[in-house]
């Protein structure tokens, strides 16, 4: 056999794979057990920003509150995604209402960071939730966009 057959093969094998993903069930469990730690409050609210935008972790770290906008009456965050291209993110409006209400207890500027933590504690933060929401998968950040996508097909 030659390596192009095995590639197409391999190719078409990972394409059947069925990408792993939470409930939102999963996903309240999850928020529910960030909600315990230290920083409960900002956990929680990152676990719900990256399942209810599909953010990457590296955009969702990157919100302030300059970020959120308005397009024809519904809030969105302006991102600059992967590649420097800027976009624009439907954002819940619970979630928004969720966002300013942090920043204005915690007296965030409108340049502070809502999440100012770096991708290694971000990934920390989840996958320690995910244990002690007692999930049995391998829980992390991008679980949740994956999730999100999901969701969004149903």
């Amino acid at each position: 056999m030659d390596g192009t057959v095995v590639q197409r093969q391999t190719a078409l094998t990972r394409a059947q794979i069925i990408v792993a993903y939470l409930t939102p069930g999963e996903v309240t469990q999850l928020a529910n057990a960030a909600a315990i730690s230290r920083r409960g409050e900002r956990d929680a609210l990152m676990v719900r920003l990256l399942f209810e935008t599909g953010l990457r972790i590296s955009e969702a770290l990157q919100i302030t509150l300059k970020h959120l906008e308005q397009f024809e009456g519904q809030p969105v965050l302006r991102i600059i995604g992967k590649g420097k291209n800027p976009r624009w993110v439907a954002c819940p409006k619970t979630l928004a209402e969720s966002l300013q209400a942090y920043a204005y207890r915690h007296s965030l500027e409108l340049d502070d960071p809502v999440f100012p933590i770096n991708r290694k504690r971000a990934h920390q933060i989840i996958s320690s939730a995910g244990v002690r929401a007692g999930l049995n998968k391998d829980v992390h950040p991008h679980l949740l966009r994956h999730s999100d996508a999901i969701e969004r097909l149903r």
